[in-house]
């Protein structure tokens, strides 16, 4: 077939005349062309499959990408409400719990304590999705700094609300003598004429009369500075109760503390009595704030009634000429 007979012109002879086309002649012109067409298209299908079709590990890859966005996601999601739970928090230690122990609230830049580093989040730089993992991390570092600040506000919170239990724990704040066994009040805080030095004179406390042997209570939690005998005051109790407050409980017929004892608000420590500069059994009972005498009848709240309260309020005392207490 490759030696396929041709008829060409001569010119010279002027006649048709027959010749053999050679075989490279052939495939030159009639091969070559078509196989190199299709080579070529081979070529552009071969680069055309790698474009759009995706091998496994491309595969893998992609699916991958997309676990880790939806990830990121849902991490995003989380900080935004782990934030806005913050942000609650933080308002009630500003406006309620603060305040009630006359603290200031925190700053917005105490709240947002900053963190240092000169590229904290060098380790996310390089990835497809660097972008988002560095706006997490940095959202993060942000929650975990408001945390900890927060903790440490709730920690001193916490401090006060101890420290107040244990003052009002401290300062004394009932009668120490029960109403039900007290007889009268038989001589008021505040300046007398006293009936033995027929002058006036500050009485320091209040006189709690009542029958001999009566339980004395202690007003509030505290240190037994003092159970012996004192000049005028016969057998006496004093309580450092901290805080400045100190209580005196004078004329006892019995002590049933001595100095050093730890005691609670209502422990009894000592009897009504009549020892000392008195004619007549009671309880001679003092409240002193960072030493300066106060009424005790304002400490009375605890233990007594709304109308007993302001019933003793309202009193016009009488002083009782047979209770002499020169204190």
């Amino acid at each position: 077939m490759f030696n396929k007979i041709k008829y060409k012109f001569n010119p010279e002879t002027l006649r048709f005349e027959a010749s053999r086309e050679a075989i490279s002649q052939f495939l030159l012109k009639k091969v070559m062309p078509r196989f190199a067409t299709s080579v070529v298209l081979g070529i552009a299908l071969g680069i055309a499959g790698t474009s759009y079709i995706e091998s496994p590990a491309e595969r893998e890859a992609a699916e991958a990408n997309a676990i880790q966005r939806e990830r990121l996601s849902t991490l995003s999601t989380q900080i935004s409400t782990l934030s806005h739970s913050l942000e609650e928090i933080a308002k009630h230690d500003d406006e309620l719990y603060r305040p009630v122990f006359q603290e200031k609230a925190l700053t917005k830049e105490e709240r947002t304590a900053g963190f240092g580093g000169t590229d904290r989040y060098e380790a996310y730089r390089g990835f497809e999705h660097s972008a988002d993992m560095i706006e997490v991390a940095n959202r993060l570092d942000i929650l975990s700094s408001k945390t900890i600040v927060q903790a440490k506000s709730f920690k001193h919170i916490t401090n006060l609300v101890i420290n107040k239990e244990m003052m009002l724990a401290c300062i004394p704040s009932i009668q120490p003598v029960a109403v039900k066994d007290l007889y009268r009040i038989a001589s008021p805080f505040g300046y007398r004429f006293h009936p033995i030095l027929n002058i006036y004179r500050m009485h320091a406390g209040v006189d709690l009369s009542a029958r001999e042997g009566t339980p004395i209570y202690a007003a509030g939690a505290g240190t037994v500075s003092t159970s012996g005998v004192e000049s005028g005051y016969g057998n006496v109790v004093k309580i450092n109760h901290g805080y400045g407050y100190m209580t005196v409980y004078g004329h006892c017929s019995k002590l049933l503390v001595k100095a050093g004892d730890k005691v609670k608000r209502g422990d009894i420590i000592a009897l009504v009595g009549s020892t000392g500069l008195s004619t007549s059994p009671h309880c001679h009972y003092e409240v002193r704030v960072n030493g300066v005498p106060q009424d005790p009848i304002n400490f009375y709240k605890d233990g007594i009634s709304e109308e007993e309260y302001q019933s003793l309020l309202e009193s016009n005392f009488e002083f009782d000429e047979d209770v002499v207490n020169v204190q």
